[in-house]
């Protein structure tokens, strides 16, 4: 897809609708007062989906909004290689900048914007998160983190990419369901390499381990309504001043962790179908939150949707 022959205003909406339709839901934006080309070759092997971009200066994001309404596919791991120009990905809290010949995860389920502030040709490699095998929250950890090629299993992952981005269209579909495999097994590699590099020996190995052990105290008591910073120190033993300072290379303070995973623990159940699906409220009084209004508000800012709206949006596509 090619955007030589569309007019020079309906150019960003023709680009949008292309990425959105071959990929997932995005918004595009040119650089105001630029000029803006693109062309995208697309090719699937076996359950992953290789795309080639090559685009003027733009910024795209994927909103709450847009991941509401998203109804087509199952949770997707993406990673992007950078062939030329630069990329700005921010994810989480997190914002790492990629330059030529490093590689970027994201998780397609979370908002994330990407900004290349000048012309560019990148690819995508799209595929189910349920593929690699790892846990959500190690892929929560490593979405937004950058590899080199200098970095670990970026020296054989890295050329590997590359080659099959070149090379896709030409492999037969058992073949292609193989390297597909290889694709699957060598990420959930590198996301196992970069979680342990955070547990690695060195000066902040104790803490690593102690900020692993509060998330998962989070992810186990996000029904109490009792839980906060206060709670969460007590219960291991250090103050509140010490566990907030864990959290400043976290990329999200404890408070919002909290509320995060919550609201995501909600957007779950309400998108679930069911003979007797609870009441609102009875979902938000499961995951802790005590104040409707005050959920209602918070899941509003994140999805950009109402929870009814959202429990509606997920039951029409199911229909």
């Amino acid at each position: 897809m090619t955007t030589a022959a569309v007019p020079d205003d309906e150019k960003a909406a023709f680009w949008s609708g292309a990425m959105s339709r071959t990929l997932v839901p995005v918004e595009v934006v040119p650089r105001a007062g630029q000029p803006f080309e693109g062309h995208l070759a697309s090719h699937r092997l076996g359950y992953v989906r290789i795309s080639t971009l090559e685009a003027d200066a733009a910024r795209v994001s994927r909103t709450a909004a847009l991941i509401a309404r998203d109804l087509r596919t199952e949770p997707q791991v993406g990673v992007g290689v950078q062939v030329s120009g630069r990329a700005v990905l921010e994810q989480d809290g997190r914002r790492a900048e990629v330059s030529v010949g490093g590689l970027v995860l994201y998780d397609t389920t979370r908002p994330y914007c990407i900004d290349y502030p000048e012309r560019f040709r990148t690819h995508l490699f799209h595929l189910p998160r349920r593929l690699l095998g790892v846990p959500e929250r190690e892929l929560r950890q490593v979405a937004g983190t950058v590899v080199t090629p200098a970095e670990g299993c970026g020296s054989v992952l890295l050329p590997f990419l590359s080659t099959l981005a070149g090379s896709a269209h030409s492999y037969s579909a058992p073949v292609g369901d193989r390297l597909a495999g290889s694709v699957a097994d060598l990420l959930s590699t590198l996301v196992a390499q970069l979680t342990a590099s955070r547990t690695a020996e060195g000066p902040r190995t104790q803490d690593d381990h102690l900020v692993r052990r509060v998330r998962e105290h989070i992810d186990h008591h996000l029904g109490d309504s009792e839980l906060s910073p206060e709670t969460i120190a007590r219960a291991h033993h250090i103050s509140v001043r010490y566990l907030h300072r864990l959290f400043e290379n976290e990329g999200v303070t404890v408070g919002r962790l909290i509320q995060q995973r919550r609201l995501d623990a909600c957007a779950r159940e309400l998108g679930r179908r069911g003979r007797t699906a609870p009441t609102v409220s009875a979902v938000a009084q499961r995951w802790g939150f005590v104040n409707p209004a005050h959920f209602s508000r918070a899941f509003r800012a994140v999805y950009g949707v109402s929870p009814s709206e959202w429990r509606a949006l997920r039951t029409e596509g199911a229909e």
